[in-house]
């Protein structure tokens, strides 16, 4: 359930689709009075989120510079747009075993060049960056760190913000992330740390949890806007009062370019919230109801509890995407306070932008590579569960009553 959701490579030149949407709208938006421009590097830039930080920067009148490898950016970027571009490896310990001579310069071709912000979404372990942070202390203002509310230790807790404990390794040291990702959270702690370490006081945090969107890699917000467009009866998780927070893509980028310009630092919790002023708590039912909007479908939901879900072997997040039971260890997991964040500037669009925009890019995939967009169960199996949920009826024993003996 964990987030290997940042631990992708982008393989579809469609990533951007819909970028260019939310990038018109802010344009359209703050076309007036905008901040004042300022040079922005992104550590990463390729992936899901960097090229959404790209497109909102530009947006605003920004200049944009990419790190990376040089690996993904052919897929998602061409010569034409308008970024500068740096190559090299960022992880120093690496450098001297990569075939690809770019690759192999680690940072250095970043010596000597000044930023006011850097947007890093390609930290994982401390180590790496220690050394990006550090190199560039001198000549960055403000080192903007693309963490995960995957750092906190616990999740029993509703309401929890962002100055809840993080969780911590035995082995610092330790450069994976275990079998079930359980050491992703506090390596992400720990490169947030490394991060102030090096830039006492000019650090921005931000911890989004899961983001979704057009260009979504992950598949699991996709499935289901795309599952609710095929109608019919839909295998639908716990309650429709179950909790839910995540973050669009455009959302997130919007705001992480407004927190530099407005040389905002701190920890934040990047989430929908979910308890807004006067409004009820963002649910599972709403993001379905949300769906239906979005395809105009003829869908039904049959709302399954957890307990009858986990006797079909149908599990939380994995089967069912976004989906947790908001109890026991995770009865705050989707319920966190982002006020703070709110504060901050942080703003959500409705939910049934976000569903639209996705079976727009979704639709818009090479009908070929379309379930590799998808993350949850299968439509067989779904059909399997709801079968069986339908038959408990009949297969309950029917009581007979006793026959009175005649008088």
């Amino acid at each position: 359930m964990h987030s290997n959701r940042r631990l992708f490579l982008a393989s579809s030149s469609l990533a951007l689709a819909g970028l260019a949407i939310g990038a018109r709208r802010l344009q359209a938006a703050t076309s007036v009075g905008s901040a004042a421009p300022k040079r922005i590097l992104i550590l990463g830039g390729t992936g899901f989120l960097g090229p959404a930080v790209t497109a909102a920067a530009q947006a605003r009148g920004h200049s944009v510079s990419l790190f990376n490898r040089g690996k993904t950016e052919k897929v998602l970027h061409t010569k034409t747009d308008n970024t500068e571009r740096f190559y090299g490896n960022r992880d120093p310990e690496k450098t001297a075993d990569e075939k690809d001579p770019a690759s192999a310069k680690g940072l250095e071709s970043l010596k000597g060049q000044t930023w006011d912000a850097v947007v890093d979404t390609s930290g994982y372990f401390p180590r790496m960056v220690k050394a990006s942070a550090g190199l560039l202390a001198p000549s960055v203002k403000q080192y903007v760190f693309i963490s995960s509310v995957s750092v906190y230790a616990d999740n029993s807790t509703p309401g929890a913000d962002a100055t809840s404990a993080v969780g911590k390794m035995a082995d610092e040291t330790v450069e994976t992330f275990g079998a079930s990702f359980e050491n992703y959270g506090p390596a992400k702690a720990l490169c947030e740390q490394a991060a102030e370490a090096a830039m006492p006081g000019r650090v921005t945090n931000v911890r989004p949890g899961l983001i979704v969107g057009p260009g979504d890699p992950t598949g699991r917000f996709t499935y289901w806007p795309v599952r609710v467009a095929r109608g019919g009866e839909v295998l639908s998780p716990g309650t429709p009062n179950d909790p839910l927070q995540m973050v669009d893509v455009r959302d997130l980028a919007e705001w992480i370019i407004h927190l530099i310009e407005t040389g905002t630092m701190g920890v934040f919790d990047a989430i929908s919230p979910q308890n807004p002023a006067g409004k009820p708590g963002f649910t599972m039912g709403m993001l379905l109801d949300a769906c239906k909007e979005a395809s105009g479908s003829n869908a039904t939901f049959t709302w399954c509890d957890a307990e009858f879900l986990g006797s079909q072997q149908v599990s939380p997040w994995g089967d069912m995407p976004l989906w947790i039971p908001p109890v026991g260890e995770s009865a705050g997991f989707h319920t966190r306070n982002v006020q703070k964040s709110l504060d901050a500037g942080l703003k959500m669009r409705p939910v049934v932008d976000t569903c639209k925009a996705t079976l727009e890019w979704f639709n818009g995939v090479a009908e070929g590579d379309r379930l590799k967009k998808i993350a949850a169960i299968s439509p067989e199996r779904e059909a399997e569960v709801l079968k069986a949920w339908h038959a408990r009826d009949q297969s309950k024993p029917v009581e007979k009553k006793e026959e009175k003996a005649a008088g």
